[in-house]
């Protein structure tokens, strides 16, 4: 299996990790210590694992998304041009890494421990980082987890940032990101 350096696939947001700064600086970091940061009490159990998350990832799972998003790159797409280019099949796209982890933030996120408030939540940000290319035929296994809860008195917004990785059959970690999730107070 080919790499993220291999012939016919140059994406360098699979290998950059210079946006951010360090690859544990910003993001989820499995050894860390979690945090909550506000000055009233939760509930939220932060530092709660969740169950790993299984996911098989399909050849046309991974044609459908590429279509999706209006990825042309053949190598998502013909299974001739990836073998041609070192891979054993297609290759998923990069933010395919959202379908794969989908179960295991949606699990983590409607924990009714963690008590997000659903109808207040906006959409705060995604982080990514990824070790390598994943090809349709291979198996992950993402595990989630309660980072942090923090609340920001002067806004009346309260954060929500959860970790996950990412590890394929052989248990080494292909991606880790980190999914922030803002719940409005009601006075927001």
């Amino acid at each position: 299996m080919g790499g993220p350096g291999a012939a016919g696939y140059d994406r360098p947001v699979l290998v950059d990790r210079s946006l951010r700064g360090p690859r544990r600086a910003t993001g989820h970091d499995p050894g860390a210590e979690p945090r909550v940061t506000h000055a009233t009490t939760t509930t939220a159990p932060v530092g709660k694992r969740y169950d790993p998350v299984v996911y098989a990832l399909g050849r046309e799972k991974i044609r459908e998304y590429a279509r999706a998003v209006g990825e042309t790159n053949p190598l998502h797409h013909d299974v001739a041009a990836a073998r041609a280019a070192g891979h054993e099949d297609v290759v998923a796209p990069p933010m395919f890494v959202v379908v794969y982890s989908a179960e295991a933030i949606g699990t983590a996120m409607f924990d009714p421990e963690v008590g997000i408030d659903m109808a207040r939540l906006v959409h705060g940000a995604q982080e990514f980082t990824w070790d390598r290319v994943l090809v349709a035929g291979e198996e992950v296994s993402t595990v989630m987890t309660l980072d942090e809860v923090r609340h920001v008195e002067t806004a009346d917004l309260t954060y929500y940032v959860f970790g996950a990785t990412t590890t394929d059959a052989a248990g080494e970690v292909v991606s880790t990101g980190v999914w922030t999730n803002i719940v409005r107070g009601a006075g927001s």
